[in-house]
């Protein structure tokens, strides 16, 4: 071979080495872009998927998860709802963080929430989002007390939740939906309102500006439901039903301050009862007259209504307000003792007495007529 074609040679190498080179530069290039595209689109997907689903977005958002739910099914389900942006970035996240625990039942969610916080509601069953209001109950109020607060503290018309309080129609369904609450006892022909003493006192938080009747009513239901019916086999040992447990702690409610008399006075109650004599309690006049005095007179004690247990044995017809859970209590393990008398001082102290001698004397040394 001359030299002529060995340098020819050589050039054609060099060429083909080069040419080789850039095809390899060519494909480790595109194999790096190819990667990092792919990883910027797997930061990006995994970003938006632990990211909420609108951040600006506060609606609230009503979810049930059924008992028994899995991770998969309740990140389907917050997908579905559009909460969570990814029910598989969900389900992988929670492995990776080891959470377990979660609560069925009912929650309200955003989808301006974190992971985090969706995954924090689901294991304690606690609400993470903030209320628009709140609005407080207090323990005694009746229902028509209870339509004023409403009327004043939210949309609702005052007028409208009274009309409701008595649509035979609808108390009649939540007769259905409530049925080891709420009894026939409550549509009696004499009852002045069916859901009288069985709205619960509490403050109620609101995620929505304008709440309805309904949804105002079914929750207190519900509140009175969660914490009265644990108390259902108590109610059967002392052998009332449901309508007239709640009757009883309305009464005490309205006659008792303190907590300890709240006991005393029940016993007071029962021994009444079992005497076969009046209770004589002077709220239920009250409650029959339709109207608040500051003093009961004479004249009306003689109110004709199922309601007045000035001139009706046993208890009233149903109860006469809503009552705070101690009073429950007192209802169902009322203090033992011989007393068939109370009277309220002007001193605040509550006197006790076995004859109507003893009371009347109290009733001189504590309570004087006022001029």
């Amino acid at each position: 071979m001359s030299s002529n074609d060995q340098f020819n040679l050589k050039k054609q190498r060099i060429k083909e080495a080069s040419t080789a080179r850039k095809i390899i530069v060519t494909i480790l290039t595109l194999i790096i872009i190819t990667i990092g595209v792919a990883s910027y689109q797997a930061y990006t997907y995994i970003s938006e998927g632990l990211s909420p689903a609108d951040p600006n977005d506060n609606e609230i958002i009503e979810v049930e998860i059924p008992l028994g739910s899995g991770v998969s099914s309740i990140g389907q389900l917050l997908e579905e709802k559009n909460i969570i942006n990814d029910a598989r970035i969900f389900k992988y996240y929670i492995k990776f963080k080891n959470e377990t625990g979660f609560q069925a039942g009912e929650y309200k969610l955003s989808k301006s929430m974190t992971l985090d916080e969706i995954i924090e509601s689901l294991k304690t069953g606690k609400i993470l989002v903030d209320p628009i209001f709140n609005v407080t109950i207090p323990e005694g109020t009746t229902i028509e007390q209870i339509a004023e607060i409403y009327g004043k503290e939210t949309s609702i018309d005052e007028k409208e939740f009274i009309e409701k309080m008595n649509d035979d129609e609808y108390i009649s369904s939540l007769i259905s939906l409530y049925p080891n609450l709420l009894s026939e006892n409550i549509l009696a022909e004499d009852i002045r309102y069916p859901l009288e003493g069985y709205l619960y006192p509490a403050t109620y938080p609101f995620y929505e500006k304008n709440p309805t009747i309904e949804h105002v009513v079914e929750m207190m239901l519900q509140e009175t439901a969660d914490r009265i019916l644990t108390y259902r086999q108590d109610m059967v040992n002392q052998e009332l039903s449901v309508h007239e447990a709640i009757t009883m702690a309305s009464l005490i409610e309205e006659e008792a301050v303190s907590e300890e008399d709240r006991y005393m006075i029940a016993g007071v109650f029962y021994n009444r009862i079992e005497a076969g004599m009046p209770l004589q309690t002077d709220p239920t006049v009250l409650y029959a007259l339709g109207e608040h005095k500051d003093r009961v007179l004479y004249k009306d004690l003689e109110v004709e209504s199922p309601y007045n247990t000035y001139i009706n044995r046993g208890l009233p017809i149903g109860p006469i307000a809503n009552f705070r859970e101690n009073a429950m209590k007192a209802a169902l393990y009322p203090e033992d003792h011989e007393y068939y008398y109370f009277v309220a001082g002007y001193d605040g102290e509550v006197y006790y007495a076995e004859t109507n001698a003893e009371h009347e004397a109290n009733i001189r040394e504590h309570r004087p007529p006022q001029d």
